[in-house]
């Protein structure tokens, strides 16, 4: 069921703490933001160059956001000096733009904020917005690792059995929720752009963030040990 832009608002921020403020749009008008943040000034710059998709940093509240990511339906800006991140999702109704605070995490909160453009759409099946992209990934992850059980016994016709590669549907099939399809797509996107993860890695390997590059590694880990290579 859809939402008002307030709660909307209310639940992006509950659901990553280090979203500290966010704002509604529909066009180029505010139609809400949280009482800490005033971009009235910015709004219609910072529109204007997500529309153009070519913009290489964007200007909020005085400060300078350099572009990770700058698509149709997502953005993602960040301070390189350590003044946090700006990141927005559109659609054709509204957008939604927030700030993160400098221990945010750009890329894994625009997701989230995608998922709060999605529960103020009335054409849209409302998703919970404190579903987290990592927990989908890792059921996914450990449904591949049974080697698709679930998919064949739910699949196989009555009075024979069937197999995994038979019972599995084509290409992936129909039981994955199309707004995490939609997801991964976008992560891969990101991870292929060359200003995407491999320009965010980079960065924080020539800062000599330890805490970045620990939890990257961890993630590398996972990623190994889900897929098994």
């Amino acid at each position: 069921m859809p939402v008002d832009p307030e709660t909307a608002i209310a639940n992006l921020m509950q659901s990553d703490p280090h979203i500290i403020a966010g704002a509604v749009l529909k066009g180029k008008e505010i139609i809400y933001t949280t009482d800490n943040w005033d971009i009235s000034g910015d709004v219609s710059r910072v529109v204007s160059s997500w529309m153009g998709k070519s913009a290489q940093f964007i200007m909020v509240s005085g400060v300078k956001y350099s572009v990770l990511q700058m698509e149709d339906e997502r953005l993602v800006a960040m301070s390189y000096k350590g003044d946090g991140s700006i990141v927005g999702a559109k659609n054709d109704e509204r957008k939604i733009i927030a700030y993160l605070d400098p221990d945010g995490y750009g890329p894994t909160a625009v997701m989230d904020v995608q998922r709060a453009l999605t529960s103020l759409s009335e054409d849209t099946v409302y998703l919970d917005v404190n579903a987290q992209l990592g927990q989908k990934s890792a059921q996914m992850g450990g449904a591949a690792s049974a080697g698709g059980a679930a998919s064949a016994s739910s699949a196989a016709p009555a009075g024979g059995a069937a197999s995994a590669s038979s019972a599995a549907p084509a290409g992936g099939g129909g039981s994955v929720d199309p707004q995490l399809q939609g997801e991964i797509k976008a992560f891969l996107d990101w991870i292929k752009d060359s200003e995407g993860l491999v320009g965010y890695i980079n960065y924080h390997v020539q800062q000599n963030n330890a805490k970045i590059i620990s939890e990257l590694s961890k993630i590398y880990s996972e990623l190994r040990q889900i897929f098994g290579v």
